[in-house]
């Protein structure tokens, strides 16, 4: 009730994106403070359960609720969020170069929806600063997925130098990482998704991570994180894709640019929509891949996801892991012990011992 009595009015009383930033910087510079993560996580910490606990791409996750790309752009805030109950989250989008993004304003609020709009470009300081802040982490208390994407002036036929780029500049830094072909706020990435472009960039992608496996003596998972936008026809064809590249995975969604229901003045403001709205369309879409797949693509479910119920809906859909972001905004900190232990309580209530036994549970 902390955020949400006092933290919360504040920041909504702020501009969105200069309110991201006094929080981006504030965990930056409580990093720095002596005694301050430890009371962090005295706060908001999750002490790990077995049973939501779980390993997947040779990684282990202590919780299944991650944190997802946009929030800490460069990797400034890793510990800060770390402390707060994540059982993983990834950073950026990062691109080879940096660029600032789109015009200002780029953030926008839907309160009586749950939802943020966002036009954000991909603003960010480059491949080669997240790597030196990265490099400076004393300690990895949770996994942390890199999530690459290309500059705004590389043409498509040249987009995977920039993903290529990305992987070899930041590869002994992350856990994982996640390719971003789905963001509607950099013009034509989405079309990275269909087509022989989606097959080419994959298999330079792959090409990338053996090739640096290969240097560093250990191989990472990359995922493909895909667009709600799509119809059944582009979605079946799409997986069919990802599947015969050798990929880890797919998060499923990235944020929409549908407007269906929305009345607030913002709705009309161009970008992606993330949070409430999304939450049936995103599920639709992990439910599709896990039927289309026979269950054989591991899913990371985000769009929606506001109580325990919203995450434990996408696991038994087919999602082995979670992300949030705008609860995160309108919630709080607190959510993650909420989801935490909502979530064991779903679980205890259908009788799984674990929650890899909840995994597409909807179509036994």
């Amino acid at each position: 009730m902390l955020y949400r009595r006092l933290g919360k009015p504040v920041f909504f009383k702020l501009d969105p994106e200069r309110a991201h930033h006094l929080v981006i910087d504030g965990l930056h510079t409580a990093a720095k403070i002596p005694g301050m993560i430890p009371a962090m996580r005295g706060l908001y910490g999750i002490s790990e359960a077995r049973e939501l606990s779980s390993n997947l791409f040779g990684v282990h996750f202590p919780s299944p609720v991650g944190l997802a790309a946009g929030l800490d752009k460069n990797a400034d805030a890793v510990d800060g969020f770390s402390a707060i109950g994540f059982g993983f989250m990834e950073v950026g989008t990062v691109t080879p170069k940096p660029q600032p993004g789109n015009k200002q304003p780029r953030l926008f609020r839907l309160p009586p929806e749950g939802a943020l709009i966002n036009r954000m470009g991909f603003n960010n300081r480059g491949a080669e600063q997240m790597a030196e802040r990265l490099a400076a982490l004393k300690r990895r208390p949770i996994p942390i997925a890199v999530n690459i994407g290309k500059n705004k002036a590389t043409p498509n036929e040249e987009a995977h130098l920039d993903y290529k780029k990305c992987i070899s500049v930041l590869y002994r830094y992350a856990d994982f990482f996640v390719v971003n072909i789905s963001s509607p706020n950099t013009p034509d990435l989405r079309n990275l998704q269909h087509g022989n472009e989606l097959a080419q960039l994959l298999g330079a992608v792959r090409e990338e991570m053996a090739a640096q496996a290969n240097i560093h003596g250990t191989e990472k998972a990359v995922l493909v994180k895909i667009a709600p936008d799509v119809s059944s026809d582009e979605l079946d064809y799409m997986i069919e894709t990802i599947l015969k590249s050798g990929v880890s995975g797919v998060i499923a969604t990235n944020t929409t640019v549908s407007r269906e229901g929305l009345t607030h003045t913002h709705a009309k403001e161009t970008g992606g929509l993330s949070g409430k709205p999304l939450r049936q369309r995103s599920t639709e879409i992990v439910s599709h891949i896990y039927r289309q797949t026979g269950g054989r693509l591991p899913i990371i479910g985000s769009g929606g996801i506001f109580s325990a119920a919203d995450a434990y809906e996408k696991i038994r859909a087919g999602a082995s892991l979670v992300e949030i972001y705008t609860a995160l905004i309108y919630e709080g900190p607190e959510i993650n012990r909420k989801l935490h232990r909502g979530l064991r309580e779903l679980l205890k209530r259908d009788g799984f011992a674990h929650i890899t036994e909840a995994i597409g549970a909807d179509h036994r």
